[in-house]
Formats: C-alpha cells, sequence, structure tokens
C-alpha cells in the first residue's frame, strides 16, 4: 500500500514520528513537506530529534497569506499526487497544509485519511476551524483522538468511517519523555529550577496581531513574581518588535529562541504553569501534569478545561494574572487522550481497508 503523508507545521512533525515509524512497517511511505514551517528552528530540527524520515518532497512553499498559501500548496501537492498514485493521502491537524493535502486528494479522488479528526473549537474565525471542518466533510477515514471528537462529527451527520483510536501526541510523549530527561539541558541554559518558573507560547493572530493584547499578556507576566520562559515563534517575535513590545520586556520574561522537541517538552515538563494558545500544548501540559492556563476564549481540548487542569482567560491583563496565582487542578489527570498505541491502531485499520478493498 503506497500512503502519502502530509505534513508542513512543528505539531505536524511531532505526531507524523511515531505513526510513520508504525506505517513503515507494512507499507510504503511517501513523505511531503509542504514548507509552511520553514527554518530550522520550526522545522529541520524535528526531523533530527524525532528521526523522522527525509522528506521525499519538499516544496518549499513558505509564508504567506491563508489564500496564497494553501493555494500554492494545492497546485504543488496535487502534482505529487498525480505523479505518486498513492492508495492514500494522509492529513494532520488543522493547518492550512492540512487542508490543501485533502483538497488535492479529494478532488483527484484519492481516500483521504484525516489524524485528529472531529475537533471543534466553534469559532469559524480561526482559521484552524476553518480548515478542521472542510477537511472532516472531504475524509474517508477519520481517526479521532477522544469520544468528543466522535460526538462532535455525529452532530454534523459524519458517522461512516470514523474511528476512536486516541491521540498520536501521546504516542509521541510516552517514546520521547525518557529521552528528553537524559538529553536536555535547557532549564541549566535558561536558568530555572524545576517547579519554579512560567513558560509561555503566543502564536494566534488573535493575539499577535494585537498590541493591546500582547501588552497585555507580557504585563501579567511581568508582575509574576518568578521566571517566566518564552520560547518566540518567528512571526511572534516580527510583531513584538514592531510593537516595541522587545525592548519594553519585563526582566523576569526570558525570551528565547524556538526550541526543539526534546527541549521544549522537558521545559513544560518542569515547569510549575504553562501560559499559551496553542491546542497542541494545552494537550501536552495536560499529559505532563501541568496546569494550563490558555490565552483564548475558546479552546478544541474542552476535557482538559473539565478536568480542571486547563482555564481559559483570553487575553485579559486580570484573568491572566489572577490564573497564574490561583489555578491548582484537585483531580488527578485520566487517560482521555488514550493509551500511546494510536499510531498502531491507525496502522492496523489502515491494513484492514486495503485487505477488504483487495480482497
Amino acid at each position: 500500500m503506497k500512503i502519502v503523508s502530509i505534513v508542513g507545521a512543528r505539531p505536524q512533525f511531532i505526531k507524523c514520528a511515531p505513526v510513520s515509524r508504525e506505517l513503515r512497517k507494512e507499507h510504503e511511505e511517501v513523505l511531503v513537506h509542504t514548507g509552511q514551517h520553514y527554518d530550522h528552528g520550526m522545522s529541520e530540527v524535528f526531523f533530527e530529534e524525532l528521526a523522522i524520515p527525509k522528506p521525499d518532497y519538499n516544496l518549499n512553499i513558505g509564508s504567506g497569506t491563508h489564500g496564497h498559501q494553501t493555494g500554492a500548496m494545492l497546485g504543488a501537492i496535487e502534482d505529487v499526487l498525480e505523479k505518486e498514485s498513492p492508495d492514500v493521502v494522509l492529513v494532520y491537524g488543522d493547518t492550512n497544509s492540512t487542508l490543501a493535502g485533502a483538497l488535492a486528494a479529494a478532488k483527484l479522488h484519492v481516500p483521504v485519511a484525516h489524524i485528529e479528526a472531529g475537533l471543534r473549537s466553534f469559532d469559524r474565525r480561526m482559521p484552524e476551524e476553518v480548515n478542521r471542518v472542510l477537511t472532516d466533510h472531504c475524509s474517508d477515514m477519520l481517526f479521532c483522538p477522544t469520544e468528543t471528537a466522535v460526538r462532535n462529527l455525529a452532530a454534523e451527520g459524519v458517522t461512516e468511517g470514523v474511528f476512536l483510536v486516541g491521540d498520536v501526541m501521546c504516542d509521541a510523549m510516552e517514546y520521547n519523555r525518557a529521552v528528553a530527561e537524559e538529553r536536555s539541558r535547557v532549564l541549566e541554559e535558561v536558568g530555572v529550577r524545576p517547579g519554579e518558573y512560567l513558560v509561555l507560547t503566543v502564536h494566534r493572530p488573535s493575539n499577535t496581531d494585537s498590541r493591546e493584547n500582547m501588552a497585555a499578556i507580557l504585563g501579567a507576566l511581568g508582575e509574576a513574581g518568578r521566571p517566566a520562559v518564552f520560547p518566540v515563534h518567528p512571526r511572534t517575535r516580527k510583531y513584538l518588535s514592531e510593537y516595541g513590545l522587545l525592548v519594553e520586556m519585563p526582566e523576569n520574561i526570558r525570551v528565547i529562541e524556538p526550541l526543539g522537541y526534546l527541549d521544549m517538552l522537558h521545559l513544560m515538563a518542569h515547569a510549575e504553569k504553562i501560559l499559551t494558545d496553542s491546542g497542541g500544548i494545552q494537550k501536552e501540559a495536560y499529559m505532563l501534569g501541568v496546569p494550563c492556563i490558555t490565552l483564548r476564549e475558546n479552546t478544541e481540548w474542552v476535557e482538559t478545561v473539565e478536568a480542571g487542569w486547563n482555564v481559559l482567560v483570553g487575553a485579559g491583563k486580570e484573568r491572566i494574572a489572577d490564573a497564574i496565582h490561583s489555578l491548582s487542578p484537585i483531580s488527578r489527570q485520566n487517560g482521555i487522550f488514550g493509551d500511546g498505541k494510536a499510531s498502531l491502531r491507525i496502522r492496523r485499520i489502515l491494513t484492514g481497508r486495503q485487505n477488504a478493498r483487495s480482497g
């Protein structure tokens, strides 16, 4: 069976690693990197650390507006699919790379398999939400990480080809957490002690495109009374520089370059709390047992909020400051994201589908 896997952004590289290991036990995988995340700190380092096979195609699309980027990817992926004639196209998550891969395959009548299907924030202003919904509705196999995701699809009339497999990020964490503990020296390099610092990540346009929001977030952290480590996404750095906020950065906030997966995993695992607008990091925080403060008004990972490990605060300075001081989960985490065997289930389902077609 020939499978074309489409990746393009940091979270997809992490998810791809355990799935690719499983797929290649039985099938031929052609790996396509769209180039959505393209500098070393956001791309190559993940392939190196996670031992992901070198991409068979690097489309080098790079940045641009959502429309231009998605359109360029759509045409380039279509060329790859016509050349490779795969049995299945596998897409991950909710980026422009995800939607472009799904649309290119659907228009060529190649079955689409969507990993992390069924997530919903119910906010159509978010480009990720539009990407998720459209991808799900042109997918033939929908691999859901949680029961909530299965219910979301059913509410939209999608019940065929839906599989509850667990979350492949759980697979990645199971595989890499011990490696990160052994190899990473990021705490020493940044100069923080376990349990005595905060971690901040910000990349969504709803925050980065607003000086007011960024100033409120940094202002709340500046009054936190403890160090805060801020690995800065390249796009976020550009806006902070334009707003003049880099030179006004509070002394306790340690601005560093983006981290590789192992260093970021180690940094998050030993933090007191994590502040983020990333969907993936909300989930990773829960898996690591670290309270999460989400700088949004909604989340696709509602289970983490319901469990008391995540709180939605938007970009209001007072709400952020209150959460920094008061968030303290009382319940223990449970296995809402699976058992670390999602990649194995995905391989078995794909193999079963192929056997059924050929038999």
